[in-house]
């Protein structure tokens, strides 16, 4: 994909207007965003972070799920944009990994 299309999480936003869903490991749907800290950390650095939210049948929000912070930056704004540089697949791939480790299996 070119750069500036949807082939990060910042980007299909950009591009589509909504956040990206993903069906995960387990079979549920997921939307995705970025999160980032409302203060700065002993370092002065905000992190940043995914949340996954977990959708039911009935298209109602029934769990979600949190990265480790994946950046940081001296501002919310920087962090949450290198978390949004993500590739869809990376984001994917993090997804699935918390869900593994949700159910206690091992984290690939």
């Amino acid at each position: 994909m070119t750069v500036g299309g949807d082939d990060t999480l910042a980007g299909y936003v950009s591009v589509h207007g909504r956040p990206p869903g993903f069906t995960g490991c387990d079979g549920g749907a997921y939307s995705v965003g970025v999160f980032s800290d409302d203060d700065p950390g002993p370092d002065g650095r905000f992190g940043a972070a995914l949340l996954f939210i977990r959708w039911s049948a009935g298209n109602s929000p029934e769990g979600h799920l949190e990265s480790d912070y994946l950046a940081f930056a001296v501002d919310a704004s920087a962090a949450e944009a290198a978390v949004g540089r993500l590739p869809l697949a990376e984001v994917k791939r993090i997804l699935d990994a918390l869900i593994v480790a949700r159910q206690g299996g091992p984290v690939t």
